[in-house]
């Protein structure tokens, strides 16, 4: 069982003993401590908190749990039922609640969930409010409200269609021309929320012909949920036949966009990104914000234009963060994660689904062909499970010493920069391992960098 507490929330696998996964108490314990700092921190006059689940199997019971906490608490709660994270996050934004709570473990396999929380912008904490909530959660300095002061419970399941209109509505997404492209467009949602929004998205942009593959919100994920090319083999086999101009693929949350060409290749998650940062710099230069883990190509792109780039620590808060001081017109992060101001802080695969079939309509190009006029790079990543004693700080330091000629970054992690290729090494904030990525001109370099990084920390640990 796993229990972790990170600045991307409350993540453990259902079940076992209190502390140890994510079991009916903690889910308790750590609802009740959100609410008390709500409560201290909200400058709303509202006491509303908004709720939104992807579909995992846990998700009904996870959901009771929290809802009766936050009333428990003294807060009205939302409740907007299965939806996407950004639709949550749209939702806080527009109902003027106190904030938010998205039951998902994003990528995470089916046995895992978790609660993500949002501030009253729809934003997620920051480091320092995340582990004040940790701080009232271990102290247990929270107090439930009296009976007369009890929360109640609305249903608003109209969320999934203001989120669509509000893509709709920006400024850089043109429906006429997507509609009169007469794209055929295949999905593949995992079985989860996206099985439901997706389309819908996709039927109000114009596209008539859509072929769905796992839009079954069930949650019993048809493939391992993580949207890497492992793991896309169904739509990947299918595009190889001609059927469809494009594939995407989300995460149980909606949160990551991953393209399939029309030749059943991945057009690579990175480069989602990428592209649609392409086509925003093209009408509105600015500024472009990705995490240290994100492929080199944004910053190509972005310095194409005579813009300036900018880096930040890996996690969404952080990229919103950078974005926000830098006034980025576009940023996000390389797993797919495209973050627009002009919609709201957080990464939305709606938005990215939108802007891109605006791109792919307007160039009168194949996805393939579109992808060949981008920087050229692959990105190899590797893992090292992490056991009691693996000092991981320690490691950290040593390849700083180990590779001290070399441009060292370590905001997050290290990252050490050499001329044609880079390694980023980082404790997930989401599983308990050592991520090892590294980024060279062809796959090959990237893999054979990683494998001799990983070699030099297994001597170490």
């Amino acid at each position: 069982m796993s229990l972790i507490k990170s600045i991307s929330g409350i993540r453990g696998t259902i079940g076992g003993r209190p502390g140890e996964g994510l079991s009916p108490l903690d889910v308790v314990k750590f609802t009740a401590a959100y609410a008390s700092f709500i409560k201290r921190n909200t400058s709303r006059n509202t006491n509303l908190i908004v709720v939104g689940r992807d579909a995992r199997l846990s998700g009904p019971i996870v959901n009771d749990l929290v809802t009766a906490t936050l009333r428990g608490m003294g807060f009205d709660v939302v409740n907007i039922g299965m939806a996407s994270t950004p639709t949550t996050e749209v939702a806080v934004v527009g109902m003027k609640a106190c904030g938010g709570i998205i039951l998902t473990a994003s990528h995470n396999p089916k046995q895992w969930n978790a609660l993500k929380l949002l501030n009253e912008r729809g934003e997620f904490l920051d480091d320092a409010q995340g582990k004040e909530v940790l701080r009232i959660a271990d102290a247990e300095d929270f107090s439930f409200a009296t009976v007369d002061g009890l929360g109640k419970e609305m249903l608003d399941q109209t969320w999934a269609m203001r989120h669509i209109e509000q893509v709709l509505n920006l400024r850089l997404v043109d429906r006429d021309a997507i509609a009169k492209a007469g794209f055929t467009v295949a999905v593949d949602a995992v079985n989860s929320v996206g099985g439901i929004i997706i389309p819908q998205l996709l039927r109000a942009l114009g596209v008539e012909n859509i072929i769905e593959l796992n839009c079954e919100a069930t949650g019993k994920f048809a493939h391992t949920p993580e949207p890497i090319p492992e793991n896309l083999t169904q739509i990947s086999d299918l595009m190889k036949d001609g059927k469809a101009d494009v594939g995407f693929v989300v995460d149980p949350d909606v949160d990551r966009l991953a393209i399939v060409m029309e030749n059943g290749e991945m057009f690579v998650e990175e480069y989602t990104l990428v592209a649609v940062a392409d086509y925003i710099l093209r009408h509105t230069p600015g500024a472009t914000v990705s995490n240290l883990s994100s492929s080199r190509a944004l910053g190509d792109v972005t310095r194409s234009y005579g813009c300036e780039y900018h880096a930040s620590a890996v996690g969404e808060v952080n990229v919103v963060a950078k974005m926000k001081e830098t006034g980025a017109v576009i940023g996000g992060e390389g797993n797919g994660g495209v973050i627009y101001p002009e919609a709201h802080y957080g990464r939305d695969a709606l938005v990215g689904v939108a802007i891109f079939l605006t791109l792919l309509a307007k160039s009168g190009k194949k996805v393939s062909e579109l992808k060949k006029e981008y920087p050229a790079y692959a990105i190899a990543k590797n893992k090292i499970e992490l056991t009691p004693d693996i000092n991981v700080d320690a490691i950290l330091c040593a390849m700083k010493e180990r590779y001290a000629d070399e441009k060292i970054t370590d905001m997050d992690g290290v990252k050490i920069d050499f001329q044609d290729s880079w390694v980023h090494l980082r404790k997930s904030n989401t599983e308990p391992i050592i991520r090892i990525y590294a980024e060279a001109p062809t796959m090959e370099a990237a893999e054979r960098l990683g494998e001799k990084v990983k070699s030099v920390i297994a001597s170490l640990a």
